[in-house]
């Protein structure tokens, strides 16, 4: 007589297949996803030299990457969830550090929307740097109402020093955690339209 064992799905298998099945599920897979490679800052800190505020940045734009990845198939799963997420996340802290040395990184403390371009991932970034150099902050802040009030507000709240925390309780949000994954697909969202291609014709 054959004893069949039910193979407990790995932690890494809930997280990819979670993140692909959208709704709900994606939502809690983001948060957890988030969390699970939190420790990721820390060693930004230590091993690059990044200020806080730069490996969380790194960070963020990480595991915004890896969401973008598995969600669109190009994560094949020959590596390791983890060494997948720190490989970029080494890229990603790298870049950041290359371009403080070459004094290509600028960082516009005073400027709410210069501030906002700093999480989003690479391309992003970049299209939000063409804006601002050709003077066209206004079609940013644009794009950003586009998002939402929810999203508007809680993206301006952040960078006007709130906590996660405070703002969990501002805006009635269950938790920070909560506040870090909704500020991650905000942040996803205005990637998506300063992505697509009617923003060429802004």
């Amino acid at each position: 007589m054959k004893l069949f064992i039910r193979k407990t799905p790995t932690e890494e298998l809930l997280l990819t297949t979670g993140l692909q099945a959208g709704g709900a599920q994606r939502r809690l897979a983001e948060k957890n996803l988030y969390e699970r490679f939190m420790y990721l800052v820390q060693h930004g800190m230590r091993n690059y030299r990044l200020s806080e505020d730069d490996s969380v940045s790194a960070y963020s734009d990480t595991i915004l990457s890896v969401i973008d990845n598995v969600v669109g198939g190009r994560f094949e799963g020959r590596s390791s969830l983890k060494s997948y997420v720190f490989q970029i996340f080494m890229n990603k802290s790298v870049d950041l550090v290359r371009k403080k040395t070459t004094n290509r990184y600028t960082l516009y403390d005073n400027d709410v929307v210069d501030r906002l371009t700093r999480t989003l991932p690479d391309k992003a970034r970049n299209i939000v740097q063409q804006l601002i150099d050709a003077n066209e902050q206004s079609s940013l802040m644009a794009k950003i109402r586009e998002l939402g009030e929810k999203c508007r507000q809680l993206l301006l709240l952040f960078e006007d020093g709130y906590t996660d925390k405070e703002i969990a309780v501002q805006m009635e949000y269950n938790s920070a955690e909560v506040v870090k994954t909704t500020r991650l697909r905000c942040l996803e969202k205005l990637r998506e339209k300063m992505n697509s291609p009617k923003m060429k014709h802004d």
